[in-house]
């Protein structure tokens, strides 16, 4: 379990957190929040690759996929190494895919939630459930 889901783990801790820690949660989720960013994370699931490959993957431009990858790079995300002339791209931090799985979750629950909502003659009695 990774730092953020230790210290997020309970909410004594949550209220006990500095105003350093919540700054080092609130990078970690900006750095979260740009979209293609986010494409380079799923595109990067399957294994390693170089830019070339990250480019060719995702559809973003080349000088776009480098300015986002020094970012995540940067936040400890990504991990890098040369392979000749190639640059190598790998997730340095698995736990990525942790928080990535419990932010989709939410966010399906919530579409079901609202789905039902929408659906004629059914209700919603709470936590998702009809």
């Amino acid at each position: 379990m990774n730092l953020f889901f230790q210290v997020m783990s309970n909410q004594s801790k949550r209220a006990g957190m500095g105003a350093e820690a919540l700054e080092m949660i609130a990078a970690r989720f900006r750095v979260l929040s740009e979209a293609s960013r986010l494409k380079l994370i799923i595109a990067l699931e399957s294994g390693e690759k170089n830019v070339s490959a990250l480019v060719a993957g995702t559809g973003l431009t080349q000088a776009n996929v480098s300015r986002q990858l020094q970012a995540l790079t940067d936040a400890g995300i990504l991990g890098r190494r040369k392979e000749g002339l190639n640059v190598i791209y790998h997730i340095a931090d698995k736990s990525i895919f942790d928080m990535c799985d419990h932010v989709c979750g939410s966010l399906q629950r919530r579409i079901e939630d609202q789905a039902l909502l929408l659906s004629p003659g059914r209700k919603k009695t709470g936590a998702g459930k009809v």
